[in-house]
């Protein structure tokens, strides 16, 4: 989510939302229940960290997004405009869309100001899924085991190289490695067995 205050992309108003509710695919369901936490978070607390309400929202989207966040706003019982950014054969946003399917031509400095807009949004999820992916990869064994924190499992897989090394050490070699005492160093190889 990104917000634009009069005429400027607010950075710090920027969120990134984890999906709680939908499992699998959906983006329409996604987009509902993404618009649903914004609005409740403003509605409880407008001084908070979403601030006030938006004066319109718009949507990376078309029809089926409109309704979703239209849905949202209806569950929140709050009315605010929604438009779905059309885009043209390039993915590049062209114009606005009601719910009507009623476009709304732009001129050029706003469609500049929601081209980079957009980007800014893109730019902003492109972020998020990459700390997801990264965080992902460096995902291990070793963050099952009590008493193994992100340090140890760092300095484990830099002395012997993989988890595979690790099982094939020694208690004794495990022990060099700094904040692993003995009684670590054998849970950690009966963990790995």
């Amino acid at each position: 989510m990104c917000v634009l205050e009069d005429g400027k992309i607010n950075k710090k108003l920027s969120r990134r939302f984890k999906i709680k509710t939908v499992f699998g695919q959906d983006d329409p369901r996604c987009m509902e229940e993404v618009i649903e936490r914004r609005i409740n978070r403003s509605l409880e607390n407008p001084k908070g960290g979403f601030g006030n309400l938006p004066d319109l929202i718009f949507v990376d989207g078309g029809i089926t997004q409109i309704r979703a966040a239209k849905n949202a706003c209806e569950k929140c019982k709050v009315q605010i405009p929604i438009y779905g950014m059309v885009k043209n054969d390039k993915h590049r946003t062209k114009g606005l869309i009601t719910e009507e399917r009623e476009e709304i031509p732009l001129s050029e400095n706003l469609l500049n100001l929601l081209t980079r807009f957009q980007d800014t949004v893109h730019d902003t999820a492109i972020e998020y899924h990459r700390k997801l992916r990264e965080k992902e990869m460096t995902k291990s064994v070793l963050d099952e085991i009590e008493g193994i924190g992100e340090k140890k499992k760092e300095a484990l897989l830099k002395q012997f190289g993989s988890v595979e090394e690790i099982k094939k050490a020694k208690i004794s070699e495990i022990t060099r490695i700094k904040g692993i005492n003995a009684e670590l160093a054998k849970k950690i190889k009966e963990n790995l067995e």
